[in-house]
Parts: structure tokens; sequence; C-alpha cells
């Protein structure tokens, strides 16, 4: 009795190791503080991206439907979550063998020999029923190979796990980028309906003075090139505004149709801009595509656990134990007798023309890239921070130049047009007055767009959207 009981014991210590190798988190290799970041200072938010949910870093209620419906309806999602559950179900059917799988049998043989076959000459008829439960083919887990492939499973879960997170706040971003950029568009069409409506007034009045000798044949062309200009404008923004809500109507993943958009306009839109970034070696540890690449590299260390152990002998035990009768009646009855069966096997690999060692191999380079696929993504990760914050700043100071900018060309146009009506400038220089202001105007659209786009995709580097 002690001897089996002292062979458990050995097998239980046994299958609780593993031939996982140790390993820790690769060192950091980015800047420790974002002050080493040129041309950026901390901004005096305290509120980490990852601890501000995506309703609260946008303010404007229209943001909420707009990426709510990307949120439920959007394809790549959808399929991001699909993923999370094949490995789910992937990682329990791996831990489904650390346990016995157990059976339930019956099995009836019956015998019919003829006289010429009979040993005694007469022929004979028998009859065995057998009812038994059973164990299949269960290997023992001596040196862990079934728990390393468990540990395997189950990080790369916990990986796909990361990776729809990161699919869903590249949605979050992308899916606010492009209702911003179908904003800005939309305002840039108004800008040019406006202007285009002033400069054909102005064809118009130049076209009839002409007709009365008091306006020039040069000063009704340079007014038709400025009218046909506006007109490409025009065509331009329309399609890029038709375009821009294909795109976005894409990524909710809904039918495109009229009325569902919130109507505001680009000035409406309200998004924290006091975001901390924090520290890099804490912030960027926590990104999901990180965190996704970490598990990656644990899944991959754990391969090397499976390959080592195929060096090794296994052991698989099959046994039944059941009842035993020869009349189907008695079966269940105390005239029924014991019946068991136990089937031990033992593997000990000795050749394998370097299959074993060739796995072995191609574990460990496995790993050695998911070593190097974990510090790129810290890499880039570091640097889509640092040109976000980097932008950052610069943004703001051109945003608020272009509007001095605007101001200054509202008010050298006044003075011209005014200038002009009195006789003292030729309307030339009204053109050239005009034609700049509609290009700073366009500028100031289109810089005021991006300052919310850095702020979108800062939100995004820094992990924010994370948290549902």
């Amino acid at each position: 009795m002690r001897k089996p009981l002292s062979l458990l014991f050995v097998a239980t210590v046994l299958s609780s190791c593993t031939m996982i190798p140790d390993t820790s988190r690769p060192d950091f290799t980015a800047a420790q503080d974002w002050n080493d970041v040129p041309g950026y200072e901390l901004p005096v938010g305290q509120d980490l991206a990852t601890q501000v949910h995506w309703k609260s870093f946008f303010s404007s209620p229209e943001f909420h439907l707009i990426v709510d419906t990307a949120l439920q309806n959007n394809k790549s999602l959808q399929t991001a979550a699909l993923t999370i559950e094949e490995a789910r179900v992937l990682y329990r059917g791996e831990r489904a063998d650390l346990f016995p799988n157990v059976y339930a049998g019956g099995e009836g043989t019956i015998v019919t020999s003829s006289d010429a076959s009979s040993s005694t000459g007469v022929s004979q008829k028998s009859k065995l029923y057998e009812a038994n439960l059973g164990i299949a083919s269960y290997e023992l887990d001596l040196f862990g190979k079934i728990r390393s492939n468990n540990r395997s499973k189950i990080n790369e879960y916990l990986a796909s796990a990361q990776a729809h997170v990161v699919v869903r706040n590249a949605l979050i971003a992308e899916t606010a980028n492009a209702y911003l950029q179908l904003l800005a568009d939309q305002k840039l069409l108004l800008l040019t309906q406006k202007t285009l409506e002033t400069q054909q007034n102005t064809y118009d009045i130049l076209s009839q003075s002409l007709e009365k000798g008091v306006a020039t044949r040069q000063a009704v062309a340079l007014s038709s090139i400025a009218v046909e200009t506006a007109q490409v404008n025009l065509h331009q923004y329309s399609r890029f505004v038709a375009q821009d809500k294909s795109a976005l109507f894409l990524l909710m993943g809904i039918p495109e149709r009229d009325g569902f958009l919130p109507a505001i306009t680009l000035d409406d839109v309200a998004i924290k801009d006091n975001l901390n970034p924090g520290l890099p070696s804490n912030v960027l540890l926590m990104r999901p595509d990180i965190q996704q690449a970490e598990y990656e590299l644990f899944a991959r260390n754990a391969d090397i656990g499976i390959a080592r152990a195929a060096f090794l002998p296994s052991i698989s035990l099959t046994g039944t134990y059941g009842l035993a009768s020869q009349n189907l009646d008695d079966l269940f009855s105390s005239e029924a007798r014991g019946a068991w069966s136990f089937f031990p096997q033992i593997t000990i690999p000795i050749f394998q023309g370097g299959r074993n060692k060739a796995n072995l191999d191609l574990a460990d380079i496995r790993k050695e890239k998911a070593v190097v696929h974990y510090e790129q993504a810290i890499q880039t990760a570091f640097r889509e921070v640092a040109d976000e914050l980097a932008a950052r700043k610069t943004l703001d100071e051109q945003l608020a130049s272009q509007q001095r900018l605007v101001a200054a060309a509202q008010e050298v146009y006044d003075i011209t047009d005014a200038r002009y009506q009195s006789g003292v400038d030729s309307f030339l220089d009204v053109l050239d007055a005009q034609r700049e202001l509609y290009d700073f105007q366009q500028s100031e659209i289109q810089i005021e767009q991006q300052r919310l786009a850095n702020l979108v995709n800062l939100y995004k580097v820094l992990g924010g959207g994370s948290n549902r």
C-alpha cells in the first residue's frame, strides 16, 4: 500500500511542474519623462486618459450617438469579439486535457458455434453482457506538457481580449476623426458657398458696369476667374462631404440615410483638452496593444515548455470497471460479477529524426520574435505619444496665429474694398485681398480640424477608451 501511495505522491509533484523557462518583462526602452520631448510642456490637467471614459472625453452629445452606433454595429469590432470567443473556446478545450475523460458504455456479445467448429461436436451458444465506466487514454502530465499548453492558450486568449480593446479604441478615434472631417468639410463648403455668392454678385455688378462703360474688361475677366475658382472649390468640397458621409456610415456599420447625423457645426464640438500624459513607464505599459504583445510573449514562452516536455517519457492510462453477466436481465442484479481492465502505457522518445529538436528551436525563435515585437510595440507607442504631444502645443499656437491672420486679412479686404468704391484702388487690389482672405479662412478651418483631431489621437495613443 505504501508503494502505490508513494508513486502517486511523486506523480502529483511532477504534474505540478512545467518545463517553461523563467521569463520577465523586457526593460522599458523609451524616455523616462515626457519633458524630454522637444517643444512640449506638461499640461495642467490631472486626468489620465486611461481614467477618462470616452463619453466624458467627448462632451458633445452628438458624438455619443455617432460613436455608440459604431461600437454596436461595426463589423471589424464584431469580428474581434468573435475572435475572443474563439480563443476562449480553444482554451476551454485545452484545459479539459488536465482531467480524465470518463465514459459509460454497454456491450453485448453473442457467439454461436456449429457442430463442426465446436470442440464437443455439438453446437454451442454463449452470451456475455457488460456495463462499465471507463477512462479513455488519460495522459499523466508528469512534466507539465499539458499545463504548458494550457498556459499558452490562456495567454493567447488574454492577447485576443486586448486585441479587441485595440480595435475598440481605434474605432472610437477613427469614428470621431471621420465625424470631425465631415464637419470641417461642411464648414469649408459653407464658406465656399458664401464666397461664391459674394463673387457672383461682384461679377454681375461689373458686367453691368462694363455695358455702361464704367468697368474695364480686365476687371470683369478677373472677377470671372474668381467666380470659376470658387465654383471649382464648391464642387470639390461637395464631393468631400459626400465621401466623408460614406466613410462615417461605413465605420458606424449602418446604411447611409438622411436625417441620422446630428445637425451641428465644427464650432459646436467640445472635447476635453487638459489630459495629463503621466509617466511613459506607467502609461505606455497600460496601452492595450502593449499588453497584447506581452501576453503573446508569455504564450510563446509557454510553447518552449511544450517543446521541452516532448523529449521526456509520457504515461497514459486506459481502464474500465463495471459489471458482466451472461443474461441481460441479471446485468444489474446480485448475480452479475465485477469486471475491470487497466492498460497503462509509457512512451519514451528514442529517435524522431530531429523533429523534437527542431520544434524546440522553433519555439525559441518564436519567443525571440515575440520579445522583439514587444519592444517594438513600446517604441512605436512612445513615438506616437511623442508626436501627438509635440503637435499639441504647436497646433494651439498655429490656430491662434491663423485666427489673427484671418482678422488682419478681413480688415485689409474691408479697407481695400472701401478704397475701390471711392476710386482710390483698382479692382485688382480688391480681388487679391478677397482671394487672400478666402485662402486664410480655409486654412483656419483646416487647422481647427487638425487641432481637434490631435486631441482625439492623443487620447487614443495614451490608452484612452479602454474603460467601458
